[in-house]
């Protein structure tokens, strides 16, 4: 080490650097790299920066280029998910946009600097260079500079597109459902060019679920030489605001005339007709959307009130009698009567009674989902002239399985547009999660959903831990069509030219 110091020594002087600036190095204790062997300060990796950056990308994982929407009619930058702000080129509000599109990537590192590098205004380009520091082997500090480019594409924002749509729509379906616990109280609105086409839509609706439409049109301009009236036409579409799962009460009324089945009854399904189901006696019943119109109800719940219950007893009901003037009785369900507890109240021994149409699924020891009447304030007109006895301490509406058992063992998907991922909010997966379980659960629902297989997912010929959950059958799955399969080797280079 000492002939090392030495050697230093002399190769400075020989560079022209004057005798006290030399002597000023041997006072300074260095070590050699452990790779290249050039002298350094101490370090805890014992590397120089050059063989360090070679052993370690601290960058790894941080996109380096990313998508940014630019609205051209207002010049406003989106901001996931659906905010829209005013940035001027190389602005901090523009700075502060585009770090928040690489906050998620970025926090297993510190940044220390960001700063845009410039770009022709016309390029739709953005450059930021950003200075990040990261602890790496043996504690040692390594500090990394490199660029980030956003492309800049053109997205219409919604205003914008409100204020384009009265220039060349004609025929405008506003559908609403008004149901409390939907999250887009406004509905949907659909613009359209034609008449024809708003009024196809409208027949869709009117065979798909139970509605009612209303029809109205605004004269735009008359043209007296011709006679030709320009009218912008307003289809206003009014779901029945019940829901598959939903719990209702009847009025006295629809239930007498639906064969004298009880008030309180489960939706099963919703298609052109309402299907409904009476946990006690198995009687089903279909609603139409006339009739109901004419004896309307809601449901007393929503998805967020259900709760979790632990079954600890059951017995299956066989001999069932109906009264005089029954209608049918479900072939697809067992009827059964059941103990259950809330797994909330394990450390009690607090027990509900109930009868349930899911005697075929539930087994001691299955988890269930279900409402609880007996601990819930409810405020409907029907319910509470009922005769309490008549009204079931807890109504049970499905079985419950592990999620995340579920989505590993999933081996299919759907076909979905482009999303932003960072821009989803946790109950929007939550919600497209309970989607593909209902197609999971219910044949009937996924008759026309296109599903395909998943090559990414390696398919389980056994599972030993099978808890019973519904799946979806390899015969129902689609492959998954590309441009190699469709036309071979020297067709998929034709097609990439």
């Amino acid at each position: 080490m000492q002939i090392c110091t030495h050697n230093l020594f002399f190769k400075i002087l020989i560079k022209g650097v004057c005798l006290q600036t030399a002597i000023s190095f041997l006072t300074i204790p260095f070590v050699l790299c452990c790779t290249c062997g050039v002298p350094i300060a101490p370090n805890p990796a014992n590397m120089c920066v050059a063989c360090l950056r070679t052993q370690v990308d601290i960058s790894e994982g941080i996109p380096k280029q990313v998508t940014v929407h630019f609205c051209k009619q207002c010049e406003r930058y989106l901001q996931p998910p659906a905010t829209w702000v005013q940035c001027a080129l190389e602005s901090r509000e523009l700075l502060a946009l585009c770090l928040k599109k690489l906050k998620s990537s970025m926090s297993k590192v510190r940044l220390i600097d960001a700063g845009f590098l410039w770009t022709e205004p016309h390029s739709k380009r953005i450059k930021m260079k950003l200075t990040i520091q990261k602890e790496v082997m043996n504690g040692a500090i390594l500090q990394q500079v490199f660029v980030v480019e956003f492309v800049i594409q053109s997205q219409m924002c919604d205003d914008c597109h409100r204020v384009e749509a009265k220039d060349f729509w004609k025929a405008v379906v506003q559908v609403r459902q008004k149901v409390t616990f939907i999250e887009v109280d406004e509905g949907i609105d659909f613009y359209y060019g034609s008449k024809q086409h708003a009024q196809k839509m409208v027949d869709f609706l009117q065979c798909t679920v139970p509605c009612r439409s209303k029809a109205s049109q605004r004269l735009i301009s008359h043209d007296i030489h011709s006679n030709t009236y320009n009218y912008k036409s307003t289809f206003s579409m009014e779901i029945v605001p019940v829901c598959k799962d939903n719990v209702v009460c009847l009025s006295p009324r629809l239930a007498q005339s639906l064969g004298n089945m009880g008030q309180v009854c489960v939706c099963i399904r919703v298609t052109s007709t309402i299907h409904l189901i009476d946990p006690r006696t198995l009687q089903i019943a279909e609603v139409d959307g006339n009739t109901y119109w004419r004896n309307p109800f809601n449901g007393l719940f929503n998805p967020s009130q259900l709760e979790e219950f632990i079954v600890m007893d059951t017995d299956i009901i066989r001999d069932q009698k109906l009264g005089a003037g029954a209608g049918m009785r479900s072939n697809k369900h067992t009827l059964a009567e059941v103990w259950v507890q809330k797994t909330s109240e394990m450390n009690t021994s607090q027990q509900y009674h109930c009868r349930t149409f899911l005697g075929h699924l539930l087994n001691i020891g299955d988890l269930v989902l279900g409402f609880d009447f007996a601990n819930s304030n409810i405020n409907d007109e029907y319910l509470n002239k009922m005769n309490p006895h008549h009204v079931p301490d807890v109504v049970l509406i499905k079985k419950s399985y592990d999620r995340s058992r579920r989505v590993k063992r999933r081996n299919w998907k759907l076909q979905e547009m482009a999303r932003d991922r960072e821009g989803m909010d946790t109950d929007d997966e939550r919600q497209y999660q309970d989607f593909l379980e209902d197609l999971e659960e219910d044949e009937a629902l996924r008759k026309n959903v296109n599903i395909f297989r998943d090559a990414s997912k390696i398919p389980v010929e056994s599972d030993t831990d099978d808890d019973g959950a519904p799946r979806v059958s390899l015969a129902e799955m689609l492959e998954e069509l590309s441009l190699t399969d469709a036309t071979g080797g020297e067709g998929a280079d034709m097609m990439t030219d």
